[in-house]
């Protein structure tokens, strides 16, 4: 990887998440949710993943309603490799959930498939009951797709977001 420094972030980014630099900037695009115990909707979304010079790419989210009039969901955490074929995802939730993922990373010519399950899920006493979650990335060129499987609420394991982001910068 060539490092290019981003005037915002004069660091380098660590030699080990190199496979993982196709993903640094900020994605924007649309997503669609669905749950049975919830009207389907739509959203917008936007993810940035950076760097500190350490072997990990921070991770932010953000969606707002379809209509971009109120904001719906945050995510902040760290993607972390665990060598080329490897990830974890660690991330909390404004609602009281933690999230820890882990799961297998395959990079080819710039594109990457990142899977996920999750293996520790915490909450706090206010938040809802979610047991399970699992993530999907695929990123070609400019073009990252994103899905999250949830169990949540006495329901099982199942589809509940999915959207298509294209990069920003």
């Amino acid at each position: 990887m060539t490092a290019v420094l981003d005037p915002q972030n004069p660091v380098a980014p660590h030699p080990d998440i190199a496979h993982l630099a196709p993903l640094l900037g900020t994605w924007r695009g649309n997503g669609h949710g669905e749950y049975p115990t919830i009207q389907p909707f739509d959203y917008l979304e936007e993810v940035h993943f950076g760097h500190v010079g350490r072997p990990f790419l921070t991770y932010r989210q953000r969606t707002r309603a379809a209509d971009g009039s109120r904001p719906m969901h945050a995510e902040t955490g760290y993607l972390r490799p665990n060598g080329r074929d490897r990830i974890e995802l660690i991330l909390a939730h404004p609602t009281g959930i933690t999230e820890i993922c882990e799961g297998s990373l395959v990079a080819e010519n710039g594109d990457l498939r990142i899977e996920l399950d999750s293996t520790t899920i915490g909450r706090s006493s206010t938040a809802k009951s979610v047991t399970a979650l699992g993530r999907s990335f695929t990123l070609a060129g400019d073009s990252l797709d994103y899905t999250l499987r949830m169990a949540a609420v006495d329901q099982p394991l199942q589809h509940h977001l999915a959207a298509t982001l294209r990069r920003d910068n």
